[in-house]
């Protein structure tokens, strides 16, 4: 009860993604395919689920099969429980990294447990948050340098380059992000 894989697939996101990795518009893949470019919008928008037939003739135009398409789908679902008992337990201090999100979404969550690579620099494309469940860290962001400690939140705009570490062995970080696929934020004149 709750598992995402016992819920309807949603084709249209792995549609979209293998157009977009072929450089291809909706134009051509209707071309290729037969069909419109309004139907086509609507798959790939999940408002219009194609046929057996239809999903083939796709499949084809995207220089695929039917069935990669439907292995590359995102469950139809709205909830999905992740139980912490999923993760395999490592002894402390050893650091874990745990997803939080199954599957291919629109957001995506991590919880860091223990040490972190602090020499290690990200930038992200899209906008994330930083959630210090336990412990401490210190992150440098812009040149400055932060300390949060357990309840501290941490906002980072899309772009900003930044590198954390945990201050104490305890430490729990939880990072929830606009996944990397999204183009949810556009250029930002910068200050």
């Amino acid at each position: 009860m709750g598992d995402h894989k016992e819920q309807p697939l949603r084709v249209g996101a792995a549609v979209r993604r293998r157009r977009r990795a072929l450089d291809l518009t909706l134009a051509v893949v209707a071309e290729r395919s037969g069909l419109s470019v309004p139907f086509l919008s609507q798959v790939e928008n999940d408002r219009a689920r194609p046929s057996t037939s239809s999903l083939e003739k796709v499949a084809d135009a995207l220089r695929t099969t039917a069935v990669e398409l439907l292995a590359a789908a995102d469950p139809a679902c709205s909830v999905d429980v992740v139980r912490a008992e999923a993760a395999e337990p490592l002894p402390l201090p050893q650091p874990r990294t745990r997803s939080l999100v199954r599957g291919h979404h629109q957001m995506h969550a991590s919880e860091f447990t223990g040490e972190h690579d602090a020499g290690r620099e990200f930038q992200y494309r899209n906008d994330q948050l930083m959630y210090v469940a336990d412990g401490a860290v210190e992150i440098e962001a812009e040149g400055r340098a932060y300390r949060l400690g357990r309840g501290d939140t941490l906002y980072l705009t899309g772009g900003v380059r930044h590198r954390w570490r945990a201050a104490e062995s305890d430490t729990r970080v939880i990072v929830v992000a606009v996944a990397e696929h999204i183009e949810a934020v556009r250029d930002r004149p910068r200050r």
